[in-house]
């Protein structure tokens, strides 16, 4: 039973390609917002606290601090309303679910960055 629901999930919805991303990560939504007739893209830049779920039913949280107050918004990641996602920074983090950075404020709340070398950059200067 269970099979057959999750082959017509998959085939009733349009999977997206994301960017492999992480807990820790900076990443940037950029999603479709309807105002009336209108449509618009925002964007939504924050640290990634989880990834919850799979296959279509797959979500990601993002917290952000706007104003001096953290906001947090749940995104589907295979949403027709989801834009894009660009992966700003890649963090390190020891677990999938990084709660603590909510009792955590100003330089408590860094993340240590991942840094990548280029194969083309033999440390030479050119």
């Amino acid at each position: 039973m269970s099979n057959i629901i999750r082959e017509i999930q998959s085939e009733l919805t349009e999977i997206n390609e994301t960017p492999a991303f992480k807990a820790g990560d900076t990443v940037i939504v950029s999603y479709k917002i309807r105002e009336g007739n209108k449509e618009r893209i925002q964007q939504f830049q924050g640290v990634v606290l989880q990834r919850k779920g799979s296959g279509t039913t797959e979500t990601f949280t993002v917290r952000k601090i706007s104003g001096g107050i953290g906001v947090e918004r749940i995104f589907p990641t295979h949403s027709p309303f989801i834009e894009s996602i660009k992966v700003k920074r890649s963090g390190i983090v020891r677990r999938a679910r990084i709660f603590y950075l909510r009792e955590r404020t100003g330089k408590g709340t860094r993340i240590k960055e991942k840094r990548i070398q280029h194969a083309n950059n033999n440390g030479a200067n050119d």
